[in-house]
């Protein structure tokens, strides 16, 4: 039994049992690394050591009988932007490089409560600015599914890790559709909570009201099992929620009969032909299972892609002036005096895409450009928000596609930057408004996943993986494996 190929709650399963031990499945999944990674290029850091040590502290305490929580024994990989005491956390960026963080992340605590096993530092594009993870100031990531091809971004080492079976499940962060768009693109399923679901405690800082910790698991049941464990108020970070996490592994059921779905008619309007052929198949599987599906429209949405890009941008500004060469981050090491300094620490350490949002992001806070900018997508914002509310009034969900496009080759959106942008322009709207979704692989296009989109009102991440479940289970697309 080769136990890399297995999910994460069959793992769960065989270690409960006492079937295999926690060690022998982090060894399988080390070996895996080994084997691939070097194609692949998720991990920016393989913890073996200290994996190793982890596992076998969990079956110290199975043979002792100790209650070990609901992810005990499983590997999974974090983001190299999410703090994990010891290791390093570079944001894949020469402006960190050998940073080693002195503490854990909220998320990374509650993974360690619940004795998972953490395998390493997963890459990602520099300080979370991308669609494609070919931003890393250190090495690009390749899809799984076809190693010419971009895995997404900003996440895409995390969703490649586990579409490659190199951890069993894995935490990435969101700002746009850092999570969703690798998940559609690397065949997984991928979930953006509601903006305080989880805490962002212990995260690096890109854009401050649209940034969240999100999950990858190679099916539902994964996905609900860790979106549950890490949940959750969090003391350290004001603008976590104060609400009941439930067990969302209960929410997974074939029966939807009754669920209202509303398809945006905006978003379907330009979609490559094979995709919306794709969606609206598995928009038909949906009405099979009992859901009411009728369209709907947002006109508002097709505005979310520029209000996203000025205030996420602003925010960068804001957030990472703190790595000056003086406070933080690399520091050139010839200068004339402190004005030199910062030039040059910031211009050697920070790669051209954080150049980019860093420009734009002063440009529309300076004198003179705030209110025709910044004060104004703040005010669409809350129109977006606005339309969200006016529709969740009447429909449970929304079922979009993730994606405008399959995977896409390497270097083939790096020289124009308007086309990468809009790789987004089906995520952000959820980003935008701060409302949960997640994405569920739904087919294949030309031997390259296919995501659908299922967005949902504020804190029903159950109703989400409910659809998606459905879906999942009337359906063979999570069963597919890429060849490596």
């Amino acid at each position: 039994m080769e136990l890399y190929r297995l999910k994460a709650h069959e793992i769960k399963k065989l270690i409960e049992d006492k079937e295999v031990k926690a060690e022998e499945v982090t060894t399988a999944f080390l070996n895996r690394i080994d084997k691939v990674d070097e194609k692949i290029g998720a991990y920016l850091y393989v913890a073996r050591e200290e994996a190793l040590k982890s596992a076998k502290e969990v079956d110290e305490k199975i043979a002792m009988g100790e209650d070990l929580g609901q992810l005990a024994g499983i590997p999974i990989a974090v983001k190299d932007n999410i703090s994990v005491r010891g290791m390093q956390n570079t944001c894949a960026s020469k402006m960190l490089e050998g940073y080693v963080s002195p503490y854990d992340a909220f998320v990374t605590e509650k993974l360690k409560k619940n004795n998972a096993i953490i395998l390493g530092k997963t890459n990602m594009d520099e300080f979370a600015m991308g669609s494609s993870n070919e931003n890393s100031a250190f090495k690009i990531v390749r899809n799984p599914w076809d190693l010419t091809k971009v895995p997404g971004g900003s996440s895409g080492g995390s969703a490649a890790s586990v579409a490659a079976c190199e951890a069993a499940l894995s935490l990435g962060t969101e700002t746009g559709g850092s999570v969703r768009q690798p998940a559609s693109f690397c065949g997984i399923v991928g979930l953006k909570p509601t903006y305080g679901r989880i805490s962002r405690n212990g995260v690096v800082a890109f854009a401050s009201t649209l940034d969240q910790v999100g999950t990858f698991g190679r099916d539902v049941k994964d996905c609900a099992l860790l979106t549950g464990t890490i949940a959750g108020i969090d003391k350290g970070d004001f603008t976590t929620v104060d609400e009941v996490v439930p067990d969302y592994t209960k929410f997974l059921t074939k029966d939807v009969k009754g669920t209202r779905i509303g398809v945006p008619t905006e978003f379907l309007q330009g979609l490559d032909n094979k995709i919306r052929a794709k969606i609206e198949e598995a928009i038909e599987v949906l009405k099979e299972n009992g859901a009411i599906v009728e369209e709907i429209s947002l006109p508002l949405a097709k505005y979310s892609l520029a209000d996203y890009y000025i205030i996420a941008c602003a925010e960068a500004s804001s957030n990472l002036a703190r790595f000056d060469g003086i406070r933080y981050g690399h520091r050139a090491k010839d200068f004339k005096d402190s004005v030199d300094i910062y030039f040059k620490s910031r211009t050697e350490g920070f790669g051209e895409e954080v150049k980019r949002r860093i420009m734009l992001g002063t440009y529309v806070l300076s004198a003179g450009y705030y209110d025709a900018y910044y004060k104004r997508a703040l005010k669409v914002r809350k129109l977006i928000k606005e339309e969200f509310d006016k529709v969740f009034k009447n429909y449970h969900v929304i079922i979009t596609p993730t994606s405008p496009t399959t995977a896409f080759k390497i270097g083939e959106k790096t020289k124009d930057v308007l086309s990468m942008y809009l790789s987004d322009i089906y995520t952000v709207p959820a980003n935008v408004a701060g409302i949960p979704s997640i994405s569920v692989p739904c087919g294949m296009v030309d031997g390259m996943p296919v995501g659908m989109q299922i967005m949902g009102n504020y804190f029903q991440e159950g109703k989400l993986f409910n659809l998606a479940y459905s879906y999942e289970q009337s359906t063979n697309y999570h069963k597919e494996m890429p060849r490596l």
